[in-house]
């Protein structure tokens, strides 16, 4: 029986998985309530909305691209 040859190994699927969870976080914190015309929210200029969401974001997508390019040292050809 012929053995299929993956590109990715278990190791990058799971990598790949944590860095989609961690995208994942980072999107849920910059949700929350918005500014309507009747009534103002200052929460959407706090700084877990603004600034560290978007960098847990960033990190996620940055630790998927690790995640693509990570090869496993104890591979058998």
């Amino acid at each position: 029986m012929k053995q299929t040859k993956f590109a990715f190994s278990k190791s990058n699927y799971i990598l790949l998985a944590i860095g989609f969870l961690i995208i994942l976080i980072g999107f849920a914190m910059m949700m929350g309530p918005s500014t309507t015309e009747l009534q103002y929210e200052p929460d959407i200029f706090s700084a877990r909305r603004i600034k560290l969401a978007p960098a847990l974001t960033l990190l996620g997508f940055l630790f998927m691209i690790f995640a693509i390019l990570f090869t496993p040292k104890n591979t058998k050809e």
